[in-house]
């Protein structure tokens, strides 16, 4: 079976869907209202399972060079500095870190030329003889398929799922940014993929303080991502120097912590309210399909949301590339990738407000302390657990370009 799929949003999950209808002999057209292409935000971690995905869209080797091995895993922290975990010289990781528009770039780079629309949001969509008509500022075009690949504010939910719920808060905020580090001691020190000592966290790390916690992840040898995350009262609450809000926060905490938020730039320190999506009853109608924000967005404290997105594309395309008809293989996508999705994002949001429970501190920094370290290796390693342990359905080889 082959056909024409008109993918909305440009982003991680949508440019994955792209190059996985390529593999199977689909065209696509996406649809991004961003007049150019390219993802904001700032770094991420992506796990064994969405690794394999690359591998089977055919880009795992280029992400890869893109990625640094990342220790957040492995190096538990408190704000005076003690370990309350710590990765061993010469363990290995299975968690690479990014900064998103590397592994965006890779994508891109991957999908047939002329297939991405930019300037073009998505205005409506429309049920015809022909499949899904889909209208945007100033063009129209129908498609066998649509995928809705356009966030946690997506207009293909809003307008083909009037009745689903709107994001919901969840009572929880974050800063973020990109540091380089080269300035920082110790900041420049390599990426490799075994470790001989952990440089001060910036191998990366986790430190847990009571009612948020500060994550890690070198993105390149003097590059390195950080985010804070915590409660908040409601959403929206901003600040007029947000980096010295930050800094105010974290002012006693332990190196590197200051030092990367000072040597942030003021501009490029990020504040985003924390929010998700309530289950919905099913990921497609008609001849329209949900993949990744815009089906299942969660919370980040498990770092596999774009990693799903990736996964969505993936079992997108092996089942359009398997079952008999559209619908069959829209139906197979819903009940493969509804469960494991939507118990993932269950998981991170119990996930973050156990770790940012001001309440609960005393008790899950216990709880960490008293497991064996072999036994916390084990839950880290790349077979730890359950959603790393996925594994995606084959693809074709890759069909040449057109």
């Amino acid at each position: 079976m082959s056909g024409h799929a008109i993918v909305v949003g440009g982003g991680i999950g949508g440019l994955a869907a792209a190059l996985a209808l390529h593999r199977i002999g689909w065209r696509a057209t996406v649809l991004e209202r961003a007049s150019a292409l390219g993802e904001i935000g700032a770094g991420m971690s992506q796990a064994p399972n969405a690794m394999r995905a690359l591998d089977e869209l055919g880009v795992g080797e280029q992400a890869r060079a893109k990625g640094v091995p990342s220790y957040s895993a492995g190096n538990l922290r408190l704000p005076d500095g003690r370990y309350l975990q710590r990765a061993r010289p010469g363990d290995v990781t299975p968690l690479l870190a990014f900064h998103r528009a590397d592994l965006h770039g890779v994508l891109l780079e991957a999908v047939p030329a002329g297939w991405v629309r930019t300037g073009a949001e998505v205005t409506g969509l429309r049920r015809d003889e022909h499949g899904v008509t889909v209208t945007w500022d100033g063009g129209a075009a129908s498609a066998d398929l649509v995928i809705g690949a356009d966030g946690i504010h997506s207009t293909v939910r809003r307008v083909w799922w009037p009745d689903a719920s709107l994001p919901r808060f969840l009572g929880r905020t974050a800063w973020l940014g990109v540091t380089d580090t080269s300035a920082i001691p110790g900041g420049s020190e390599g990426s490799p993929g075994t470790i001989t000592t952990p440089p001060d966290g910036l191998a990366g790390s986790v430190t847990m303080g009571p009612g948020g916690y500060f994550l890690i992840h070198p993105i390149s040898r003097c590059r390195t991502y950080w985010a804070f995350v915590t409660t908040a009262d409601r959403p929206g609450l901003r600040y007029e120097q947000e980096k010295g809000e930050v800094a105010r926060r974290l002012a006693t905490w332990h190196h590197p912590i200051p030092d990367l938020i000072e040597a942030t730039p003021d501009e490029a320190v990020i504040h985003i309210d924390i929010r998700d999506l309530d289950p919905l009853p099913t990921y497609v109608r008609d001849r329209v399909a949900l993949l990744g924000d815009a089906a299942h967005a969660m919370s980040p404290d498990r770092g596999q949301g774009a990693g799903q997105s990736i996964e969505d594309a993936v079992v997108l395309a092996a089942v359009l590339n398997t079952e008999p008809g559209i619908e069959a293989a829209l139906a197979r996508y819903d009940a493969e990738r509804r469960p494991r999705t939507q118990a993932t994002a269950r998981g991170a949001r119990a996930d973050g407000r156990r770790t940012t429970s001001a309440a609960a501190y005393r008790t899950l920094v216990t709880m960490i302390r008293l497991i064996p370290a072999p036994l916390w290796r084990k839950g880290i390693a790349a077979e730890g657990n359950a959603t790393w342990r996925w594994r995606p359905p084959r693809l074709p080889e890759p069909t040449p370009r057109s």
